[in-house]
């Protein structure tokens, strides 16, 4: 229940963010090429909107740091594995547990680093430019989405030590169409 809870809330913030880092582009976009039609430019020349390349900056940190780990969770995290693959499956084993415990540390250690960093810039007054955030804010993503990351590669390694299996992403699969039912309909009528 926890893990569906934790694994819906990634889901969604990423998203949000995609959605919202969009949006926004799109109205500074339209903003910029209004401002110079005569008719508009009285109503949309008056709207500040120098915050939004800031805004979508941040965003889209925090949506590759959530994105990385949805990634380890669901096997699209980019991964070498040409050579793993091509050997005895005992040995193959070690290496994928030996990969996945790497990760692991080495987000692990990150995140302690960034939990570090983050800890040390509240100390500061330090803001951002242009929306004036407290940059403490803006750095969380580094701990926190690394160390969901580590809690990520943790649990694929578990879960490939207890069933040997890796999470995998089927790239013919479109998430919300059914297969059997896509070739049905593409069939002779």
């Amino acid at each position: 229940m926890l893990m569906k809870i934790l694994d819906r809330l990634e889901e969604t913030l990423i998203a949000f963010l995609m959605a919202a880092a969009t949006l926004v582009i799109f109205v500074a976009v339209m903003h910029r090429y209004l401002s110079g039609v005569a008719v508009i430019q009285d109503y949309v020349i008056h709207w500040n909107l120098a915050w939004a390349q800031e805004v979508c900056i941040y965003m889209f940190v925090w949506m590759a740091k959530f994105g990385a780990a949805y990634g380890v969770r669901t096997g699209i995290h980019v991964g070498v594995d040409v050579v793993i693959n091509r050997l005895r499956p005992d040995i193959r084993g070690r290496f994928v547990v030996f990969g996945l415990l790497a990760g692991a540390v080495f987000t692990g250690v990150v995140g302690a680093l960034g939990a570090n960093f983050v800890y040390h810039i509240a100390e500061t007054e330090q803001v951002s430019a242009d929306m004036e955030l407290p940059m403490w804010l803006v750095y969380l993503a580094i701990p926190l989405g690394s160390f969901l990351m580590c809690f990520r590669f943790l649990q694929v390694a578990w879960t490939f030590i207890r069933t040997g299996e890796l999470p995998h992403h089927d790239h013919a699969q479109v998430d919300g169409i059914d297969p059997v039912e896509a070739a049905n309909e593409g069939g002779p009528a």
